[in-house]
């Protein structure tokens, strides 16, 4: 079945009708999802998501845009929620220079303090990289080494990128924006990237997939992104759901559970 290895259902955008949209999953394919906290109160609501739905793992961090909440006190309680059962992730954490709601230094501070916390509880890391393809390149090459495991979420970069980050052992996450018609790179870097190296992913509510794409997105909708995966690595879409759920049990340390 389906895994979406990034949503965010603690998001606002399901307040009105979450139960509603989780009991219809599993109906549209999709057997296991991963809710990313981007922020220390959306980190809070992802932990009683895991705790409520059988289905749902979390991962537990601070987005770029947010690090500026981030300091030593709430740094431990972010720590904490990283050690709760359901907890399979430290992220998302990383680098935005798109929206500049953070000073540089303080996103480069808590994204290598999260790269840490990662290996030093031994969970894969999710991240975050807008508009800082170089600074992201050079912070991940520093704290390296065996045994991390990161996804590229939302990979936006080239395919010269993609290869370094495959070369460290990375996944790269591919979302909605494949199927966008202006998505070229993307795609070159799902030709170019070996199947068993890609996550599917929603972000939900955001970035859904030609024929939805502007409306909110949820993770039946990955049934598109599939078929556009597969049509570009010449493979079927019931291959690509099998490699990429395999992948994602592999990367979050799921395949047991």
């Amino acid at each position: 079945m389906i895994f979406d290895s990034h949503a965010h259902y603690d998001d606002h955008a399901f307040d009105e009708d979450r139960e509603e949209v989780l009991s219809s999953l599993a109906e549209g394919g999709v057997g296991t999802i991963v809710n990313v906290g981007a922020s220390l109160e959306g980190t809070r609501r992802t932990v009683e998501l895991s705790r409520k739905y059988s289905f749902i793992y979390g991962a537990a961090g601070v987005h770029p845009d947010e690090a500026g909440t981030l300091n030593e006190e709430t740094f431990a309680w972010l720590k904490e929620q990283c050690q709760e059962e359901r907890i399979v992730a430290v992220g998302e954490t990383g680098l935005d220079y798109y929206w500049e709601k953070e000073n540089h230094e303080v996103q480069k501070t808590w994204f290598l303090r999260q790269l840490e916390l990662a290996k030093e509880l031994y969970l894969p890391v999710i991240v975050h990289s807008r508009e800082a393809a170089a600074d992201t390149m050079e912070i991940l090459k520093k704290a390296h080494e065996p045994g991390l495991r990161a996804v590229i979420h939302c990979y936006s970069y080239s395919a010269e990128h993609a290869g370094e980050y495959l070369k460290m052992g990375y996944y790269l996450g591919i979302g909605g924006v494949v199927t966008f018609k202006n998505a070229k790179k993307l795609k070159e870097v799902v030709q170019m990237a070996p199947l068993d190296r890609l996550l599917l992913e929603t972000d939900c509510p955001y970035l859904s997939p030609v024929p939805f794409r502007g409306k909110r997105n949820d993770s039946r909708n990955l049934i598109y992104v599939a078929e556009k995966v597969a049509a570009l690595k010449g493979v079927t879409a019931e291959e690509v759901i099998r490699i990429t759920e395999e992948n994602a049990r592999s990367f979050y340390g799921l395949d047991g559970r």
